[in-house]
């Protein structure tokens, strides 16, 4: 079928009706025209595109028209997003950036307007979102929803701005998303019931089912740092109209490989229902965030893929608004050459700047753990050389730093748990949610090489070791490239071989960094202002007393 046919012959998969039978599709001004029952017997079927219920498209390093080409060849047609990254460093002037960006493309992007910018008032973020900001935001019709609202002490205490934004979303009639990772009980109860309408943070089932109970919808998250699925697949069977599959955080590589089917394959080989696993995911985002996405009825917009079977699901064709989009595992979307929009103001550092000075016997370290973006706060005994601590590798505790890139500052430094490094330093400006430069090393000269190669490049990631000196520059907003997508994925995988090779044992070491500075997650975060208590809510010191 060409981009220009108007009929195509399949097993129509009714998602909505819970069926499946033989006929034509009919697609006509974009539109489909016509469902027609009968013929075959076919060998593919027809279903409604995919979709991503939650996505920050800056975390794939693409902006969002490269992001489109890579997510297409695996069946994904319209994604819901939330532009806070970007507006953490360029405030609604990035926003505006992801809107015209998206645009370039077909791929159907749905915006919400971020309610934390900056995420808390511990860090230094780049730009602020204030509440008339929000409004004129969510009054606006490519805006969806108020993106997820992170301040969840804010909520509990009724905290006067975040009441406002959120009072402002109601009253458009505009949905809420959450973020509440382990709110469990009556904390989630008052949380959920001032109309914050879904969850894509729970670890456990136990946490979904407190939410459910409280009429929040679950995000069933798997991406590339996060990893709910498995404790979460079986929900889908269990509510399969209050479920929804989300990535939140997908590298390029990972793009490259797979997207949305990934995971409908992954529930269809757990035994899930068929038909409840495509209302995950088609269906439920369409209803709960009101896209204007296709959902295979006569009226819709043709948004629609062609899939071989459901036990190899392999997408075979993309269709969106009845253009053939990709085909055969390739991307039919053009490149569009974006343009640069930053904010760095970062100066050089000197290896002295990272120096900790030893005033006691105890240090509180952040302990990473693979595949989540929580973190365990742990007191060990610090190496102490000269009158300094120092990294001990042999205990793999390392020294991390936040430099602070819109201004020139002096790092915070604290130590980390579980990177595996046995020389040299990775570093980056993807660090959630303010971004400033995070890096992580052995020795404080390597620690310095990789910091100043991001200032170099103006954001990027880095590598320094005695081994050279290596970055994947990321020069819009420090967050993104302008290149093409697939040349980005082998760089990005490039630069995971290169930390690997230090010895990085966790599984994306440069994603994994990235958290590490997210203080509204806990337990315990390092911000360019000192190490963050995330259960407590409030800084701490280095040394414990």
């Amino acid at each position: 079928m060409s981009p220009h046919a108007t009929r195509l012959s399949a097993n129509i998969v009714d998602v909505i009706a819970g069926r499946c039978f033989p006929g034509t599709v009919e697609v006509a001004g974009g539109r489909i025209s016509r469902v027609i029952e009968g013929g075959g017997p076919f060998d593919t079927c027809v279903l409604p595109g995919f979709i991503d219920a939650h996505v920050h498209v800056e975390s794939s390093m693409l902006v969002p028209s490269e992001f489109a080409r890579l997510a297409v060849m695996h069946g994904t047609v319209a994604s819901v997003n939330d532009p806070h990254e970007i507006a953490n460093v360029m405030g609604v002037e990035g926003v505006d950036f992801m809107i015209r960006s998206g645009n370039e493309v077909p791929f159907k992007f749905h915006f919400g307007a971020p309610s934390c910018v900056p995420a808390t008032s511990f860090e230094t973020a780049g730009a602020q979102v204030s509440v008339d900001q929000v409004r004129a935001l969510l009054e606006r019709d490519e805006i969806f929803y108020l993106s997820e609202m992170m301040d969840w002490p804010g909520v509990l205490n009724g905290d006067a701005e975040v009441m406002a934004k959120l009072d402002i979303a109601k009253r458009l009639g505009k949905p809420i998303d959450g973020h509440a990772p382990g709110l469990r009980g009556d904390d989630a109860r008052r949380y959920l019931q001032v109309g914050i309408s879904t969850d894509h943070e729970c670890f456990t089932k136990e946490e979904a089912l407190d939410k459910l109970k409280y009429g929040a919808k679950i995000l069933i998250r798997e991406g590339s740092t996060c990893h709910n699925f498995d404790a979460l697949y079986s929900l889908i069977d269990e509510y399969p109209d209050r479920c929804m599959l989300c990535c939140d955080d997908q590298h390029p590589d990972s793009l490259v490989r797979g997207h949305i089917d990934k995971l409908v394959g992954r529930a269809l080989r757990c035994g899930v229902n068929r038909m409840k696993v495509l209302r995950a995911a088609c269906v439920n985002p369409v209803l709960h965030y009101g896209l204007g996405v296709g959902l295979l009825r006569e009226g819709d917009p043709a948004d629609f893929i062609v899939i071989d079977n459901f036990d190899d699901l392999t997408v075979l064709k993309t269709f969106i608004n009845g253009r053939l989009v990709a085909e055969a595992g390739r991307t039919l979307l053009g490149r569009v050459e974006p343009p640069t929009i930053n904010h760095f103001l970062a100066r050089p550092k000197s290896v002295a700047d990272f120096a900790v000075e030893a005033r006691g016997n105890a240090i509180n370290v952040i302990e990473a753990i693979d595949g989540q973006v929580i973190t365990n706060r742990v007191v060990v005994k610090p190496k102490v050389m000269d009158g300094l601590v120092v990294s001990d590798p042999a205990s793999d505790v390392l020294k991390i730093t936040v430099v602070n890139r819109y201004a020139d500052a002096p790092p915070a430094v604290g130590f980390v748990k579980n990177f595996g490094l046995k020389d040299g330093a990775i570093a980056s400006s993807v660090a959630h949610d303010s971004h400033n430069i995070i890096a992580v090393g052995v020795g404080d000269r390597d620690l310095c090489d990789a910091v100043n190669l991001v200032i170099e490049h103006r954001g990027g990631l880095a590598v320094a070791s005695k081994g050279g000196r290596q970055a994947l520059p990321l020069p819009i907003a420090g967050l993104m490239s302008g290149d093409d997508g697939f040349r980005v994925a082998e760089q990005y995988s490039r630069m995971n071989q290169l930390a690997a090779g230090l010895g990085a044992t966790l599984a994306a070491p440069f994603m994994a960094l990235s958290f590490m500075a997210l203080l509204v997650i806990p337990q315990i975060k390092l911000s360019d202002r000192g190490l963050f208590d995330g259960d407590k809510f409030k800084v701490i010191d280095l040394f414990e007393t």
